[in-house]
Parts: structure tokens; C-alpha cells; sequence
């Protein structure tokens, strides 16, 4: 651990370094390139220089022990070293937290998809419940909600409901709430008062970022011929069309449209570019299908994470089994105890996996 804090340490002093010369400064690309990096290390190294301070700052107290001081003084050394001892020992800490590998994903903002599982028209009003919650969360946290699309069931009930939530943290907290949720109260419908247990899927998205392309022009050939069809002398005489071979993916371009060789070769890269985002686009559409399906099993009641009932006044979350008991609260959005619950969990599996 401490190899790798040194070698970021060194990273960072480099950086700093090169964000300064007027080379990097012209080249906006590079610029921003090492800026976002620099921002990256930022946190961890600060946390490592407070904890190299304070691990001196330690050594120096303890060595005035080894001087000739009197009762009074050796007592008051003691107690700085103590409480740099604690100081050292939390910094430590923070930098084991800090080093804890973070979701590329955290700071995205997100799709939320609930539908109703197994129980009816019950399991609808359940699914307009968890809407309700999270809308009501979110907006909480300063961030906007904004319906994509719903498949409405009887009386204020939904049988799907897609939303998006946009604000920076999005998904580092909403990650929590994906997989199958369970409710158990008596239904508006029950008229001799039977419990009923239901079930809604959520599954959490995060968005996908707008795709770039820089092409390698290693990565292409390039042909040049006679333009075929209408278009005069230019045609015979001049060699104007474009042929594009993306070689890695095989895509081929053509365009001959133009009496320009330098016009026909740009609208074919373009047309190769937008080919390109679209293949891309595709590609993480399947990926987000994927992960939809992984996160929200089959809707059985077996597959909860987590049980609202109604009866009891109690919400208890069966990964980390955790159970509160004011649900009117939860449900009206106050979710960040069990969210922060989890997220501490989270972290402490990760720590004990980074310590094997």
C-alpha cells in the first residue's frame, strides 16, 4: 500500500509539473487529459502528506521522552503523543477509504426502472409507492426527476414506470436500490382485511456517456478511383471517389457524390464516425438490457432485498438485516439511513478484501 501512495504522490508532483509547461497549456486535449487525472489523485494524496505530517510530527514528540524534562512536561509529551497516536491511527484509516476502488459509475446520473411483480393490482400501487419515495428522495438531495415513459394499471397504479434523475451522486446512492422489493399490508381491494404480500423490480441504470471516436488512421485504408455514373468530363479524367476500410471492425465507406477527392474522403469519415457511434451506441444498449436482467431476477418473492410491512410499521433490509421501524417515513423518501447503512457495508467488504 504504502509503495503504491508514494508512487501517486510521485505521479502527482509530475503532473503539476507538466499542466505548467506552455506545451501542455497549447494543447487543450493533453490539458484537460492531465487535469482530470491530477483531480483523480488529488484526495488520496492530500490524505497520504496529512498522514506523513503526522506520522513526523509523532516521531519528533516522542523523541523530547528521551530528554530530560520534568514530571509536569513528561506528562503533557505523553498526552500529545497519545493524541497523535488516535490522530494517526484515523488518518490511516482515511487512507485506506480513500484507496478503496471507486464506481466509475458514482458521479453519473441515472434511469430508474420499476415494475410491478408478482400480487396484481397490488403490486401496481406498490410500484406507484416506490416511485412516490424516490422521487420524493431525490428531489431532496437537489435533483431533478424527469418521467421517461409509464404503463399506468387501475386506479393510481403502475405496472412500469421508467424515470431519469439527474444530479451529480446519482447513481452512488440509488446503486443500493436495485433488485426485488417486497411489501406485505392489507390492499385497498381486501374487504375481510388479509394480508396480502407483493413485489416490484428496480433496476438502476446509469447513463451512458456520449461516445467519441478518435480513429486511428493505422486503422484505415484508404481507396481512390474513378467516380462511375453521371458527372462529365471530371469523371474520366479525375480519380475523385473515396473508398473507407475501417479495418478492425471491416465497415466500408464509399462516396463519390462530390467532384472534390478531399470533400468525397470528409463525408465518408463522417459517414465511418456516425457508423461507428451507432455500433457503439447498440453495443451499450445490450449492455444496459444485460444489466437490467441482472439486477432485477424474476420479481419471485424469495429474490427480496428488501421488505416494507405495513402491519408492523417496520422496513427491513435482508442484506445487511437492518430493520427500522417508521415506514410512513421511509416511504415519503427518508431513505439515507438504510443508503448509508449499505454504503458503509459496502465499504467494509471492500477493506477486508483489500487487507487478504
Amino acid at each position: 500500500m504504502w509503495q503504491r501512495l508514494k508512487s501517486m504522490d510521485q505521479r502527482f508532483q509530475e503532473i503539476e509539473a507538466h499542466i505548467a509547461t506552455p506545451e501542455v497549456v497549447a494543447d487543450q486535449r493533453q490539458l484537460q487529459k492531465l487535469a482530470q487525472e491530477r483531480a483523480s489523485l488529488e484526495g488520496v494524496v492530500e490524505k497520504y502528506r496529512q498522514y506523513r505530517a503526522t506520522e513526523k510530527t509523532l516521531e519528533e514528540t516522542r523523541a523530547m521522552l528521551h530528554d530530560n524534562l520534568d514530571e509536569e512536561m513528561r506528562n503533557l509529551v505523553k498526552q500529545e503523543v497519545g493524541s497523535l497516536e488516535a490522530q494517526l491511527a484515523e488518518r490511516l484509516e482515511d487512507l485506506r477509504m480513500a484507496l478503496l476502488p471507486r464506481d466509475r459509475n458514482d458521479e453519473r446520473n441515472i434511469i430508474v426502472e420499476i415494475r410491478a411483480g408478482t400480487g396484481g393490482e397490488e403490486a401496481a400501487l406498490f410500484a406507484a409507492d416506490l416511485y412516490r419515495m424516490y422521487s420524493r428522495y431525490a428531489q431532496g438531495k437537489g435533483w431533478d426527476v424527469d418521467v421517461v415513459s409509464t404503463s399506468e394499471s387501475g386506479v393510481n397504479g403502475f405496472r412500469e414506470m421508467i424515470f431519469e434523475v439527474t444530479g451529480r451522486g446519482a447513481y452512488s446512492r440509488f446503486k443500493y436500490e436495485r433488485g426485488v422489493h417486497r411489501v406485505q399490508r392489507v390492499p385497498v381491494t381486501e374487504a375481510s382485511g388479509r394480508i396480502h404480500t407483493s413485489t416490484a423490480t428496480v433496476a438502476v441504470l446509469p447513463e451512458a456517456d456520449e461516445v467519441e471516436f478518435d480513429i486511428n488512421p493505422a486503422d484505415l485504408r484508404i481507396d481512390i478511383y474513378h467516380s462511375g455514373g453521371a458527372g462529365g468530363q471530371n469523371v474520366n479524367k479525375v480519380a475523385t471517389a473515396v473508398r473507407i476500410t475501417h479495418l478492425p471492425t471491416g465497415m466500408v465507406v464509399t462516396c463519390q457524390d462530390e467532384r472534390s477527392q478531399l470533400r468525397n474522403k470528409t463525408k465518408a469519415m463522417a459517414v465511418l464516425r456516425a457508423r461507428l457511434l451507432e455500433q457503439e451506441r447498440v453495443k451499450q444498449e445490450e449492455e444496459l438490457i444485460k444489466e437490467r436482467r441482472s439486477q432485477v431476477g424474476t420479481g419471485e418473492r424469495s429474490e427480496k432485498i428488501r421488505t416494507y410491512n405495513f402491519p408492523q410499521d417496520r422496513v427491513t433490509d435482508h442484506r445487511i438485516g437492518l430493520t427500522l421501524h417508521n415506514l410512513p417515513r421511509v416511504l415519503a423518501g427518508d431513505l439515507d439511513e438504510l443508503i448509508d447503512a449499505l454504503a458503509t457495508e459496502d465499504q467494509a467488504r471492500q477493506l477486508a478484501e483489500q487487507l487478504v
